[in-house]
């Protein structure tokens, strides 16, 4: 299968091997270009298309995988065009999260360090953090990693020079302009701010990711003494964080 060229108002379909296709709405980390993907995902979940098996959004591209065997190419390349050129995108309930975290400390040992990069004090740099609502980009990286969108332009910090080899689970970090909620323990070389009890990936757990790609998010901070018993509660499989639809 060639890539085929986009169209003034449409995205770019690109082959990804025999068995996969990304389509491009972009090229950069906008909420407009986000919904179109969120868009598409839910017109190809309605109305799936035969042989398709997965369906992955990113902040600019939707992924689409799918059995070569069993998913006849250009039907599936004509039912995308017709799903990107409908008018308006499907209504959908927006789930907000409110997800506890404990700031600073050792939940969040990177905390002082950035608020002295930024000549603010730790203090400033929770309220900062904690005073925005944030949009699920995408899940990746690891099982139920949220990518965020939505961080006070004061606090984008580049990426660390010297990567951890591994963080711990739940914690609450920024990169570049981007802050996310890990979900198991793994490297990074993001900046850690805070942690939450919290459990984005639980397997056994129905549904196993909490959080999804179109999600919002509202951190709340906690004091640490609140920890052990959340935590507790998070791996008994409780609901720690909590959600409403708008």
């Amino acid at each position: 299968m060639t890539s085929a060229a986009p169209t003034p108002a449409g995205p770019r379909i690109l082959a990804c091997g025999d068995a996969a296709i990304s389509i491009e709405f972009g090229d950069g980390i906008d909420p407009a270009l986000n919904a179109r993907v969120l868009a598409l995902d839910s017109v190809l979940a309605a109305d799936p298309v035969p042989g398709v098996v997965e369906t992955v959004p990113t902040y600019r591209s939707l992924l689409v995988h799918y059995d070569p065997l069993e998913t006849d190419v250009p039907l599936l390349l004509a039912r995308i065009d017709a799903a990107c050129r409908r008018a308006a995108p499907p209504r959908r309930d927006v789930r907000r999260w409110r997800v506890p975290v404990v700031y600073g400390g050792a939940f969040g040992m990177d905390l002082d360090d950035l608020a002295a990069r930024h000549g603010l004090s730790a203090e400033d740099v929770v309220a900062r953090h904690a005073g925005r609502v944030y949009q699920v980009y995408m899940i990746g990286f690891m099982p139920g990693f949220a990518y965020l969108g939505g961080l006070d332009p004061a606090l984008a910090t580049p990426r660390r020079v010297e990567p951890r080899m591994e963080t711990p689970a739940q914690s609450i970090s920024i990169g570049g302009a981007q802050t996310a909620i890990s979900s198991v323990a793994g490297p990074s070389g993001w900046h850690m701010i805070g942690r939450t009890p919290a459990r984005g990936f639980m397997p056994g757990r129905d549904p196993v990711f909490l959080y999804a790609a179109g999600d919002e998010i509202v951190f709340e901070p906690i004091p640490e003494r609140d920890w052990a018993a959340l935590d507790a509660a998070a791996a008994r499989g409780e609901p720690v964080a909590t959600s409403t639809s708008r």
